[in-house]
């Protein structure tokens, strides 16, 4: 199974190789990849070019090495998920782990603005799961998520929704979160959302919207969270 000659250099071709097959399910989440001898003599290349490849999706977070043991297709967890995407915490405080009580999953028509956000034709369903993210005890996050049922079919009728939502969609429905394309805005809180998050009406907020990429590059779920400023702030790590 060569790859083609054209303009993309080698190790970029195995790369989107293996990111399809990923995509696809051909190796499931904490599945182990066949050696680098192996893919490289499957593909027509080097093995330094399948390692460069390979590195590449390691530092993406989409495969993990295990020292001694081989190259493993990245699994979310709870607690890896958590620490990964979730960016709010107290000033100057370490990461945590947020409580999530779900308020209210409905199914309705998308909105012409959120069928642009979610890349989806207009007047497709949609699922919208309205959530409280409380840290330390104290609530945190008022958050809307919504979920194209195109891309999680019945997921509103799921029994009970995990403190992660990726760790849901990796294990029922294929779709691996690799990325988070947030905005961030400075508002006055609506009296109803400052009502849940035990402040009054006006209060300043900040309000993130959120895409979620899936590794095939599409976005499989967009979501607006409203975060007190008094208590807590949005935290990035860059390098």
């Amino acid at each position: 199974m060569s790859l083609s000659t054209n303009f993309q250099p080698l190790y970029k071709q195995v790369y989107d190789r293996l990111i399809v097959r990923i995509a696809d399910g051909y190796w499931k989440p904490a599945a182990a990849l066949p050696s680098e001898f192996a893919l490289a003599a499957e593909l027509g290349v080097s093995q330094g070019t399948v390692r460069k490849a390979l590195n590449q999706l390691v530092a993406e977070s989409i495969l993990i090495r295990r020292q001694g043991k081989g190259t493993y297709v990245s699994e979310h967890t709870q607690e890896s998920s958590m620490f990964r995407f979730f960016r709010y915490r107290e000033a100057g405080g370490e990461d945590l782990i947020p409580i999530t009580e779900i308020v209210d999953v409905e199914r309705r028509i998308a909105t012409d603005r959120e069928a642009k956000k979610l890349n989806l034709d207009k007047q497709l369903d949609l699922v919208q799961v309205t959530r409280i993210r409380s840290i330390n005890g104290k609530p945190a996050i008022f958050e809307r998520v919504l979920q194209p049922l195109a891309i999680f079919p019945g997921i509103d009728k799921e029994r009970e929704l995990p403190n992660s939502l990726y760790t849901l969609y990796q294990e029922k429905y294929n779709i691996s979160i690799v990325e988070v394309r947030d905005e961030l805005q400075a508002v006055s809180l609506p009296a109803d959302i400052a009502a849940h998050l035990n402040l009054a009406a006006d209060s300043p907020a900040l309000m993130t919207e959120r895409s979620s990429i899936n590794i095939d590059g599409r976005v499989a779920e967009w979501s607006q969270a409203y975060c007190s400023t008094d208590n807590f702030v949005y935290s990035v790590s860059l390098k």
